[in-house]
């Protein structure tokens, strides 16, 4: 027997990992327990039940997460299976283990001689949490864990400077960045000298190499919206609910993906999908997006309605009709759902790495279902088109490069 009922994919990431190394796993692959079993095995333990002696006198284990996954006590569950605990009187070894979020990881600089697992990549830019961590990695060992590695060579800078192949930013930006001098910030132009970059890369990162049984069926289900009244927002600029003028590239943006999304046609396709799909998660972006899907739904008869947001943070239903309102930001991870096949996307997210998370909520290793269905509602209005090309491509809409594109192209 293996400790933790390891897969095989899991083992063999396992044997391939090493100190400083990026653990690449998609949403549902197990991550967290496989790294928690390279935490074990490092510390004296095997994953062989029958031949396992435990850990001997293991190092403190601290894992750095989101605050929802903190919270959810995601993390908790996995470590009964190595005979361990946060709580002192529960754990099996005397090692310290904490888990806090990336907002406290100032707290842990002046640890040393202990084990950290970085949870989902929080390093880009050269910001407080950069400066902390690249503390804490000098004094301890540490492996990172990302769902989705970086599409673009500064995502992985700060990872490259804790491993010793640069010895800070500035090094790495001159050996491998060109800037735009034509504009007035700082914008890459293009990287230089890729092929070092392609190679530490390739060493540092650890694929969980997989094959869902899952089969994720995504549709698109286009909806109406009002062109005439969508035109006249980027016409006239005019805020009617304040009436005044719109100040800047993102209330008109807002105003008119508020206009899209509000379009009655997006509500009724809701509806004729809850038909098929009697229990549902739906993902939305904004407060008003949320009013119009409660009050779809306080009609339908033995409905029940529940909510994960900012405000609440509520049980999915138990009964056989429901349905599971969930923003974005509050409720792309940290929590798993496998009561249902059904995902409905009711307005699109501007982040592919939240996007892909969202899905993952139901695409889990032990979810009973082989066919995973998720509906994306999206008009044929041009911030539509464009949020989509986006997310095409794995990248992040831009709202102020499409303002500026807009307002070009109406001149």
């Amino acid at each position: 027997m293996i400790r933790g009922n390891l897969t095989d994919y899991q083992l063999e990431a396992i044997g391939k990992m090493f100190n400083g190394c990026i653990l690449n796993g998609g949403v549902g692959s197990g991550k967290s327990r496989t790294s928690i079993a390279y935490y074990y095995i490092r510390n004296g333990g095997q994953l062989e039940k029958e031949k396992d002696p435990g850990m001997k006198n293991p190092k403190d284990l601290y894992i750095i997460t989101t605050a929802k996954k903190r919270d959810t006590g995601e993390w908790e569950a996995e470590l009964p299976y190595f005979l361990m605990s946060t709580d002192p009187k529960v754990n099996r070894y005397k090692n310290k283990i904490v888990i806090d979020s990336w907002n406290n990881i100032h707290k842990y600089e002046t640890v040393s001689d202990s084990f950290f697992i970085f949870d989902e990549q929080r390093l880009v830019g050269t910001g407080a949490w950069t400066k902390s961590f690249q503390k804490i990695v000098k004094r301890n060992e540490w492996i990172l864990l990302t769902a989705t590695a970086g599409d673009q060579w500064t995502d992985y800078a700060q990872v490259f400077i804790a491993n010793g192949y640069f010895r800070n930013i500035t090094e790495f930006r001159n050996n491998h960045v060109v800037y735009n001098h034509h504009v007035d910030f700082p914008q890459i132009d293009r990287y230089i000298n890729e092929g070092r970059l392609i190679r530490l890369r390739n060493h540092l990162l650890i694929p969980m190499d997989f094959e869902r049984e899952t089969v994720r069926h995504n549709e698109d289900i286009h909806v109406s919206y009002d062109a005439v009244a969508y035109h006249d927002i980027w016409k006239n600029r005019w805020n009617y609910e304040k009436n005044e003028p719109m100040k800047s590239a993102s209330e008109v943006c807002f105003a008119v993906r508020k206009l899209v999304n509000s379009d009655v046609s997006r509500q009724i396709a809701v509806l004729e999908l809850f038909e098929d799909h009697p229990r549902m998660i739906i993902f939305y972006n904004f407060d008003y997006e949320l009013d119009i899907l409660k009050g779809l739904f306080e009609n339908v008869e033995s409905c029940d309605t529940a909510e994960w947001n900012g405000h609440k943070h509520q049980p999915i239903p138990e009964s056989s009709s429901w349905v599971y309102l969930v923003q974005y930001t509050a409720g792309c991870e940290g929590w798993n759902c496998i009561k249902t096949d059904t995902i409905v996307f009711y307005s699109q997210t501007y982040s592919y790495k939240v996007l892909e998370q969202a899905r993952g909520r139901i695409d889990r290793l032990n979810t009973p279902f082989r066919d995973l269905y998720y509906y994306h509602l999206k008009s044929r209005a041009g911030i539509d088109l464009a949020i989509s090309q986006a997310l095409a491509k794995k990248k992040t809409f831009n709202e102020g490069q499409f303002f500026e594109r807009r307002t070009k192209n109406a001149l």
